[in-house]
């Protein structure tokens, strides 16, 4: 972008600065320096989890900039976390604290900064927050205080230097903040990670013992607040005995490159249990926004309607690695089962494998034969390609373009070390798939690579869910071959029942498209069970309502995933085709321009010049075929979205010329769903229109 080009959005702001470096850095400047860079190294590793995005250092201070208000205060939360833990065992001087203020607002990007209301307000909070506090104003309190596991102290109305009107500002309640009041001071106890000498493994086992101990303890407090017996048997008619969720596990490693580590080991875990039909598994992404060990883990199971919850930590030195993890009966707070496992990192398969197993066996989960074979299996040999899958599928699963286009790097580097890593390939389709939905890469480009990587998957191991789901999508946006589609996604269903993706893109994917809406629904709303805070999930499944056309309950079940995440921009989008469908233009104009403004994705632009034109403003379709025009020379501009405009100016020639050309391209799911699409209504009776659907739907 050139410095004299300006882009105004809708963003959160956050605004972080060190307790107290100033007057150290006059008593020990190199001291000072030594911690400045250490902290920077650490927020710098923390903040892409969360979509962060670094604007610029001032000094000791940072800015950064989210897509979201949920997004900025878990990443908040994580920093000030991860700084207790490290200032817990070093002197007063080498502590390093930070006051963190968080705002969302209308900020302008231009010449590389940040300008605008949203970043002002933000630098004059953070002071507020306190040292290792978080402090965050109104708009932010108001999106996110039914979306995160925290408590809010407002604090007095508080009048900002240079800002008119006093606002409303709260602090978050840190967990850990929490259990510092509610709990009497325990004795610590420190060992070394990996002691070579027998004497230590004596103390290490000792540790071990006391930490059984502990547990009881923990077992013991739990069960002082256990259900009475009545409201106990209410609670189990409503969830299955065999659900689970594997929270975020903790990372005990010095090194904070490890974090991706622990989130693997979680993810493998679930990995391997979702592949047990008699289990319901809760997805990664509805367990991210919790923490390990949290203390209410019976409000947790609620909202993710599961009975059990699995937590644990992961601590890697070098070639070895401890796992730590408990299984907790939610429901009546019952500790079933806990274990430590001392490993060798080249064993790492063998203990998620064991967790799996004993996991099922305590739940009373009946396996095949064939899946105890799949919770058993070893995908590779290579610990370096393992770790370089684990990056890839992480970054895969924030979603994003510069997300996909990393995760594409880290398989491909994982297949070159293994090239017989099926895991990996499969990987590599479901990325490549979900380029172009993302990026502005044709799907002429990506779809024959995901549909080598899918087949090369399936070729090494034909079991993958994940390689038959991303064929099945290709299939189906791809090929319009919905009926071999329709036959993947049972194949991907059928070897992993627990896949919420699977559920999610069959039901939105070519049930939806031929007009099937029980069945469509129905696989929308597993997805959405398997993993009810995911938004895309949740969104998918206000577009299958709004295809079938019950608007009504679309627009409810959108306004619902709001909740979950109000600033996801294909949630407004979603929003502002149901009322726009419905009749309320002015509504879907608002809607399409708050997507607009929390993403630059055309879909949102394209949408609101068809509702400006549809509520007598011909012109703003007219202007934004040639801005789609323009930008056609340096991007791939889907046909599709210059169909819609046309229709809606009523030259229904061009539309079906354009509809003609995305279809001989390929080009990807909207083109399956021409059938039901409502958008497309004034074209239905004419003949040419009528062959386009029955060209990619495969029906007579």
């Amino acid at each position: 972008m050139s410095d004299s080009i300006e882009q105004r959005k809708l963003a959160a702001i956050m605004f972080t600065d060190m307790v107290g470096y100033s007057a150290l850095a006059q008593r020990n400047d190199k001291l000072a320096l030594e911690l400045l860079e250490e902290h920077r190294a650490l927020l710098r590793e923390i903040l892409p989890r969360f979509n962060g995005s670094e604007i610029k250092t001032i000094g000791d201070a940072f800015l950064i900039e989210f897509h979201s208000a949920l997004e900025a205060a878990q990443c908040a939360i994580e920093i000030q976390r991860t700084l207790a833990k490290r200032n817990h065992d070093v002197t007063a001087e080498r502590r390093i604290e930070l006051k963190i203020g968080i705002h969302i607002g209308d900020v302008v990007h231009r010449g590389g900064d940040v300008y605008g209301d949203g970043v002002n307000i933000a630098s004059r909070i953070e002071p507020l927050a306190g040292a290792g506090g978080i402090c965050v104003s109104m708009d932010v309190e108001r999106q996110i205080r039914n979306a995160l596991e925290a408590r809010f102290e407002k604090l007095a109305p508080t009048e900002l230097k240079n800002i008119s009107v006093a606002m409303d500002l709260f602090r978050i309640v840190l967990p850990w903040e929490q259990r510092a009041k509610a709990e009497p001071a325990k004795t610590s106890v420190s060992v070394r990670l990996f002691p070579s000498s027998h004497l230590v493994w004596v103390g290490a086992i000792v540790l071990a013992v006391v930490g059984s101990g502990w547990w009881l303890v923990q077992q013991s407090l739990r069960t002082k607040n256990t259900l009475t017996p009545r409201q106990s048997e209410a609670a189990t008619n409503l969830v299955s005995q065999k659900s689970i969720a594997v929270l975020p596990f903790e990372n005990l490693s010095r090194d904070p490159d490890n974090a991706y580590f622990a989130d693997g080991i979680q993810d493998e875990i679930l990995a391997r249990l979702s592949k047990i039909a008699d289990m319901k598994v809760i997805s990664r992404t509805s367990t991210q926004k919790y923490k390990s060990a949290p203390n209410n883990l019976r409000e947790i199971a609620k909202q993710l309607g599961v009975a059990n919850i699995l937590e644990g930590s992961v601590q890697k030195a070098a070639d070895h690695v401890r796992v730590n993890v408990q299984l907790i009966n939610a429901l009546n707070d019952a500790h079933l089962w806990s274990d430590i496992y001392d490993r060798k990192l080249t064993d790492i398969f063998a203990v998620e494998s064991d967790i799996a197993k004993t996991i099922a066996d305590t739940l009373q989960a009946k396996l095949t034969g064939a899946e105890k074979q799949m919770i058993t299996a070893q995908p590779t040999s290579d610990m370096t390609a393992y770790e370089l899958y684990l990056k890839g599928r992480l970054l895969w699963g924030k979603r994003g373009g510069e997300n996909i286009r990393q995760a594409i790097a880290f398989y491909e580097q994982a297949i070159a070390r293994d090239p017989n890593y099926a895991l990996a390939y499969a990987g590599l389709a479901e990325a490549y798939v979900l380029l172009p939905v993302y990026t502005g890469t044709a799907p002429r480009e990506a779809f024959p690579k995901a549909k080598t990587a899918a087949l090369k998957a399936l070729q090494l191991d034909d079991r993958l869910a994940e390689a038959h789901t991303a064929l099945a999508l290709l299939l189906h946006a791809g090929d319009f071959d919905m009926s071999g589609s329709i036959s993947e996604f049972q194949r991907a269903i059928a070897q992993n029942p627990n896949y919420a993706t699977a559920h999610q893109w069959y039901g939105n994917g070519p049930l939806a498209a031929r007009g099937r809406f029980d069945e469509a629904m129905a696989e929308g709303k597993r997805a959405a069970e398997l993993d009810p805070l995911s938004p895309i999930i949740n969104s998918d499944l206000g577009e299958t309502l709004i295809h079938a056309r019950r608007y009504d309950e679309a627009i409810a079940q959108l306004h619902k995933t709001l909740e979950i995440d109000p600033v996801f921009y294909l949630t407004h989008y979603m929003l502002g085709m149901a009322l726009q469908l419905k009749g309320d233009v002015p509504a879907a104009i608002a809607e399409y321009t708050k997507a607009q403004q929390l993403s630059d994705d055309l879909r949102a632009r394209v949408l609101l010049a068809t509702a400006k034109a549809q509520s007598g403003d011909k012109q703003a379709a007219v202007q934004m075929l040639a801005e789609l025009e323009e930008l056609s020379r340096h991007r791939y501009v889907r046909a599709y979205w210059r169909a819609l405009l046309y229709v809606n100016l009523g030259n229904h020639n061009e539309a079906i010329r354009w509809l003609e050309q995305g279809i001989a391209n390929h080009e990807g799911s909207a083109m399956t769903w021409i059938k039901v699409d409502p958008l497309f209504d004034p074209l239905r009776g004419d003949p040419r229109f009528e062959a386009l659907v029955q060209k990619v739907t495969g029906e007579k």
